[in-house]
């Protein structure tokens, strides 16, 4: 996860308005962009910039990141399942679409060579309830696009390079006049020989075929932080599909589904438990072990406590993902009927409900009893 704050990496504070924000982030933007800033750095400061700002500037994201942070229950992304887990891609967006419409509003013709940040990718990973509660760390494999190693990027056979393209000279670009009515006109279109980037490979390289980029399942460690709930996401940073042209990786988010448990309900970092007792046990009293996620713990029931009671457990929930804190478990009381009873056991229910019925005691009056005295009262 990201370890630093959107509202420190934009330089604005948490109640700026939707202008300062955008203000803020054009500066940056234009200080950082690659295209402008051939600096070590520049390329991973900008594509923090971004990120940051795709966050702020949606009101329901920028509500949803000052309530969870990174873990956020709600930046889910719609994948595709495979093998019980979810994945798949998605593109942000590359340097030069960002870069046009900070500098050109859209109408600057993107450079084909230019560096490109790498799509992003999401992992849908299934979880135990404990898992979620404890952490864990554990292995994925993910099918990704890396830089090939053979020709390092330049889809060239090694020894030699790519060559400008003898169509459009380089421009990646053709042109045609045509003279009309209103003057000569210039259409320019992407050049079809080189698709646009200026180059083309003569000798293509004999791993990637040409392409520069290679398929791969990588295996990737993960850290799965405890407290983390259903639906939330983590983001592990450069793991994502290889930049273009040198241009930095994207990320990879983990989106989680936690199995629901047997026993146990969640509730942001608090559990539920509801625990079965016997007619005795509520009436006489009893001391019960109760199950929670760190061992058993002994509880004491008092006489008399009625089927609903709760009792809570202070510090047996959940740890909180961010750090505030820690849960509570929560146990609830459900007295449970017998549904066969020895010709013993009816005859001494019997002697009980005879002797309560006998009883002066409101609490062993039956509701018909109060009914009728209540009726009585009113006329």
């Amino acid at each position: 996860m990201s370890k630093r704050d959107y509202y420190e990496i934009l330089g604005v504070s948490k109640d700026a308005s939707k202008d300062e924000i955008k203000k803020a982030f054009r500066q940056l933007a234009r200080k950082y962009h690659p295209d402008v800033n051939k600096s070590p750095g520049a390329a991973e400061k900008f594509k923090e910039v971004k990120d940051a700002y795709e966050v702020l500037s949606n009101p329901e994201k920028k509500a949803n990141y000052d309530q969870y942070g990174e873990a956020d229950p709600n930046q889910g992304f719609g994948g595709q399942g495979f093998g019980g887990q979810g994945f798949g891609g998605s593109d942000f967006g590359g340097f030069g679409d960002i870069f046009d419409q900070i500098f050109n509003g859209g109408s600057r013709r993107r450079d084909p060579n230019a560096p490109r940040q790498g799509s992003d990718l999401q992992y849908e990973m299934s979880i135990t309830f404990e898992e979620a509660a404890f952490g864990k760390t554990t292995e994925i494999r993910i099918p990704k696009e890396e830089t090939c190693t053979t020709c390092h990027g330049t889809g060239a056979q090694p020894g030699t390079k790519p060559e400008s393209c003898p169509h459009c000279h380089g421009t990646g670009q053709l042109n045609t006049e045509q003279n009309t009515p209103f003057g000569r006109i210039v259409n320019r279109r992407v050049c079809p020989y080189c698709h646009g980037t200026g180059k083309v490979v003569k000798s293509p390289c004999h791993t990637c075929g040409g392409n520069g980029r290679v398929k791969i399942n990588k295996k990737i460690e993960v850290k799965i932080p405890a407290g983390i709930d259903d639906g939330q996401q983590i983001r592990l940073s450069g793991q994502g599909e290889a930049g273009v042209n040198g241009g930095p990786s994207g990320d990879l988010y983990i989106v989680f589904t936690v199995k629901p448990h047997k026993f146990y309900r969640r509730s942001g970092d608090n559990v539920f438990l509801e625990v079965p007792l016997s007619f005795a046990q509520v009436a006489l009293g009893d001391e019960i072990e109760v199950p929670t996620l760190y061992g058993k713990v002994r509880l004491r029931i008092p006489a008399g406590t009625q089927t609903g009671t709760k009792f809570r457990l202070k510090g047996k929930g959940i740890k909180n993902v961010r750090g505030y804190g820690q849960g509570d478990e929560h146990v609830t009381v459900k007295v449970i009927t017998p549904k066969h009873l020895s010709e013993e056991e009816k005859m001494l229910f019997r002697k009980l409900s005879s002797l309560s019925g006998g009883s002066a005691n409101p609490e062993n009056e039956s509701i018909f009893d109060r009914m009728k005295k209540k009726v009585f009262k009113a006329d």
